[in-house]
């Protein structure tokens, strides 16, 4: 007689699919609007960074802080500062445009969006991606993704000083303060954003507590944890609604700027 015994499930070859995915709902539809929106972001970007009307009192586009070029109206600099010279000679923009954008690239949500939308890897979940094999982020380029918590110090710097200029935004064009338009709102309401997603990073949410073993010997580290942790959990609403904030708010000063609208001053 002839035992027989059922096959293991770790032995059972995969089943093999011809189709890309069995999905029947719209699942390309969450990429696709990414991909739309990103491209849209980066393209805006880099027109706003070689357009010369980014101030007007007291406003100062987002996009061009900190203004440190010589070529900076005087009360657009930082401080009052200049220390680029007039040899500098590119859009102010320029300057610091890679702080914000490489702590953006490097997000951890911002990769999880740019992979599914632009790499297809993969395009979804449950979607079978085009490439044949994957390396992960050991070699170049994306083994750079790893200096994502450098940026972040970079990206607080900026945070600071977009909630300066938001503060400077409450003076007027003679410089006393008591001045509240919808300029000053707009940018308030940004630097708000900028903050909540910045401080919302898993690097921050590391670097204040994430290596300690007993939260109790250190409750200030523990409460500062427990915030960020909040912030965290909404930080891929706090990623695009920063990202359509800064673009709006730095769209709005130009505009102001252009004289095409006119800022509304509440008094």
């Amino acid at each position: 007689m002839t035992q027989t015994t059922a096959e293991s499930p770790s032995r059972r070859q995969r089943a093999q699919l011809r189709v890309r995915t069995l999905r029947t709902d719209r699942w390309w539809l969450a990429p696709a609007l990414t991909f739309v929106a990103l491209t849209g972001f980066v393209a805006y970007g880099f027109w706003a960074i070689f357009d010369p009307t980014y101030f007007v009192e007291p406003y100062l586009a987002p996009f061009t802080a900190p203004c440190l070029a010589t070529s900076c109206p005087e009360g657009a600099r930082l401080f009052g500062f200049a220390p680029f010279g007039d040899w500098f000679t590119l859009p102010p923009g320029i300057l610091i445009l890679g702080l914000p954008a490489g702590f953006r690239l490097t997000c951890y949500y911002y990769r999880k969006a740019y992979y599914r939308s632009f790499w297809l890897s993969p395009p979804a979940c449950a979607v079978n991606e085009p490439h044949k094999r994957y390396t992960g982020e050991r070699r170049f380029p994306l083994i750079l993704q790893n200096i994502h918590r450098y940026f972040f110090y970079a990206a607080i710097l900026i945070a600071a000083i977009l909630t300066y200029d938001a503060i400077l935004a409450f003076r007027n064009s003679d410089g006393e303060w008591g001045h509240m338009g919808l300029g000053t709102l707009i940018l308030v309401i940004n630097a708000i954003l900028i903050a909540c997603y910045t401080l919302g990073c898993h690097s921050c949410r590391h670097i204040t507590a994430g290596r300690l073993n007993h939260f109790s010997r250190h409750p200030l580290r523990y409460k500062a944890w427990t915030l960020v942790s909040k912030l965290n959990a909404r930080h891929q609403l706090f990623a695009w609604m920063s990202l359509f904030s800064v673009m709006i708010a730095d769209l709005y000063v130009r505009l102001v700027a252009k004289g095409v609208i006119t800022d509304i001053t509440f008094f």
